[in-house]
């Protein structure tokens, strides 16, 4: 064999030798390749680098069995990502407003996204896949409902890094917690959050005196009110503080594609939906409190006249770790 058959030789088997490498490196997501990736020279189980994850968009491939770069598409969803410790590093962020700090992340947990470096990654309720790519993520994480919706972006970030899609308006925000530990290997800090959690109730259960009658979780939109519904996030984390939450009447008011978390009833309706019940307000300013229940619909409410009207919270519409930690504060300074 001559010099150039050898060099020849030599170039093809150094080919193969890198692409069985970088195939060992990649892994196979929940397959067969991703068992055998799983293996050492010796023949030993390692842990496997990759998963298969199934999400409300799909299911997807590959994912980092150890995420390190995290990027969020869903401000709603960056909250329950750092209560769980999870390597985010970039965030969508909304328009500022008087839930939000002046990038536009919630206030609820802005402190913690500084505390963790997580920057802005757009504003904005369209994923910038540009911006995203940049970022260079090793993993996305957003929602499939909401504002921030980004089920028909998830082809074009799926090419960017997996991609796991979430709803978020018809779970607990324990439960998608739970989800989120399990999908991304923090099982067990998953498990801490929702148990220091319910710690807290079962505290303020004992400390507070709640209201012989029903509690109206209710929101003023001027032209139409909004009732929580029992089944809501916030009417599930008052009924486990003891209170009875008022169940509107069925077929009353308007729901949302087939939502069963709120309904909306007209001004007009006010004094028939809330009757005698107490009347929290979900995610308001005193001052837009105080503007409502001036109003002639709402003024001689008995709530009204009986000074049963609390305040929430602005952070109280969209429930994670850290606003639900906030309501909880709330309603033991109210009823303590």
């Amino acid at each position: 064999m001559n010099g150039r058959q050898l060099r020849t030789r030599f170039k093809g088997a150094a080919v193969v030798v890198a692409g069985l490498l970088a195939l060992t490196a990649c892994g196979g997501g929940g397959s067969d390749a991703a068992d055998a990736s799983a293996k050492g020279d010796q023949g030993g189980d390692k842990a496997a680098t990759t998963r298969s994850v199934k999400h409300d968009a799909g299911t997807t491939e590959k994912v980092p069995a150890q995420p390190k770069r995290i990027v969020s598409v869903s401000v709603t969803m960056t909250g329950h990502l750092l209560a769980l410790d999870a390597p985010v590093i970039a965030s969508q962020a909304t328009p500022p407003s008087v839930i939000t700090d002046k990038q536009g992340f919630f206030t609820q947990w802005s402190d913690a996204a500084a505390k963790n470096s997580v920057k802005v990654a757009y504003q904005g309720f369209e994923p910038d896949v540009e911006k995203v790519l940049a970022l260079k993520p090793d993993l996305i994480i957003g929602a499939s409902s909401g504002a921030e919706n980004a089920e028909k972006f998830y082809d074009k970030l799926s090419v960017v890094a997996p991609t796991l899609l979430y709803r978020h308006d018809d779970v607990s925000w324990q439960d998608l917690t739970a989800r989120l530990g399990k999908d991304l290997g923090l099982e067990k800090r998953a498990a801490e959050v929702v148990a220091a959690h319910e710690k807290r109730v079962g505290e303020v259960k004992t400390a507070i005196t709640v209201p012989t009658q029903s509690a109206a979780l209710v929101r003023d939109n001027q032209s139409a009110m909004t009732v929580f519904t029992p089944e809501s996030a916030q009417g599930r984390l008052l009924t486990s503080l003891g209170f009875t939450v008022l169940e509107p009447a069925a077929g009353k008011g308007q729901t949302q594609g087939g939502r069963s978390d709120f309904a909306e009833f007209s001004q007009e309706k006010v004094a028939d939906t809330a009757k005698d019940s107490s009347l929290l307000f979900v995610s308001h300013t005193p001052e837009e409190i105080t503007a409502a229940t001036a109003r002639p619909v709402w003024k001689d409410l008995a709530a009204v006249k009986d000074k049963r009207v609390y305040d929430l919270g602005l952070d109280t519409f969209r429930l994670d770790y850290y606003s639900a930690g906030n309501l909880i504060d709330k309603i033991e300074k109210a009823f303590g």
